[in-house]
Order: structure tokens, then sequence, then C-alpha cells
């Protein structure tokens, strides 16, 4: 499935962009985990690493990592650079799903 199939999809889409050499980044890790275990399948959470996906990071002006994209039917729902706590991400793709 491609990047715009995914964010193309019903159910709310949360694209984190990030880096492998950038440390905030490496904070989202866990928490995304714990946002995946509380939202299950109602929505899908995805890592686009931006060095490998320039195209992807510039299409959606991307500036700075960690940035995170709720997409829904292919529109932004929502965006925020910088590390976000779990329970405000659930919280965001609960009234999306």
């Amino acid at each position: 499935m491609t990047f715009k199939e995914i964010i193309n999809q019903d159910k709310p889409v949360l694209v984190d962009f990030f880096a492998t050499w950038c440390g905030p980044c490496k904070m989202m890790t866990p928490i995304l985990d714990d946002v995946k275990k509380r939202v299950g399948d109602a929505a899908q959470i995805i890592k686009i690493d931006v060095d490998q996906n320039p195209q992807a990071a510039a299409a959606y002006q991307v500036q700075g990592v960690p940035t995170l994209i709720i997409f829904k039917n292919g529109n932004i729902l929502w965006r925020q650079s910088g590390v976000v706590q779990a329970k405000q991400l659930e919280q965001l793709l609960k009234q999306h799903i």
C-alpha cells in the first residue's frame, strides 16, 4: 500500500515524520506504541523517515522532526511538531474515528 493510499483511508492515520538521528523522535516511539495499544485498529499509526522519504516530507512542508500529522480521507485534520503525549494523541485520534 502506498503512502497516498494509507492516508486516504476512512479511518484516522497518525503519521510520525521522524529522523534516526533525532533525540526527541526516539522519545516518540514508546509514546506511539502506547497510543496504538489504546486505539487498536480504529486508527493507523505509521512512521516516515524524512531522510529516506524526502519527497513525502517536502510535500507536507515538514521543517522539523518529529512532526505528527493526522490524516483522514487524504485531508490533514491536525498537525504539530515536537513530542506529544500519548493521552493527547489518543484523544485526537478518538475525535476523528
